[in-house]
């Protein structure tokens, strides 16, 4: 299992539906009565932008339309359009699909790394009872350090299980590799720790 990889698909997590509308607080049915409460991490605070925005308080559905910018921490993701859900039990699930502009787009800041991850799709889901992230169309998954493009990954669809940390991705007609085929390229450990010096001793020298 590549590290680099996961790193660079642990940012599609980022999609989960913003809490704007969803009782965060609710808990998924059957968890245990009466067990130690533990106090999560600070979440960020999600920003969406859009044309329109419509809300069902039925189906618990917020459908987000036209040039969708959500903004969560360092995570940005643009699409054309933006569906975000609950069912019953309280698990979120989220659709970004690109239609005039062709390809989803999330990008990923890590100042501390001086890194950053650029992932794009033509359709870009979030399944939150399975866990699962997955980019379907064109798929390409490119880590920058201080500005220069290192691993990436092409296909025609790229799955991430958050629960075991581990990814899939596939090959098919619409895939961003040549041929149809996974497309897998990461480089050497020294060149990006190269990279990094050169950026904190032009950081330093400021």
């Amino acid at each position: 299992m590549n590290r680099k990889h996961l790193a660079i698909l642990a940012v599609l997590a980022c999609l989960h539906p913003p809490a704007l509308w969803a009782q965060a607080s609710s808990p998924p049915a059957g968890a245990a009565a009466g067990a130690p409460a533990s106090t999560p991490p600070a979440e960020p605070d999600t920003l969406i932008l859009s044309d329109t925005l419509h809300y069902d308080d039925v189906k618990k559905e917020s459908t987000f339309t036209g040039n969708v910018v959500l903004t969560r921490g360092d995570m940005t993701l643009r699409s054309d359009k933006l569906v975000t859900r609950e069912d019953a039990d309280g698990y979120q699930y989220g659709t970004a699909t690109a239609e005039k502009s062709g390809l989803v787009h999330i990008r990923q800041e890590n100042p501390e790394k001086f890194e950053t991850i650029k992932a794009s799709g033509i359709r870009a889901e979030y399944d939150g009872k399975t866990e699962e992230v997955t980019l379907i169309g064109q798929a390409v998954i490119v880590r920058y350090v201080c500005g220069k493009p290192f691993d990436n990954l092409r296909g025609a669809r790229v799955i991430y299980h958050q629960k075991t940390g581990t990814y899939e991705a596939f090959g098919g007609a619409d895939s961003a590799g040549e041929g149809g085929r996974v497309r897998s390229l990461t480089q050497p450990r020294s060149r990006v720790d190269e990279a990094a010096a050169e950026c904190r001793k032009k950081a330093a020298g400021r």
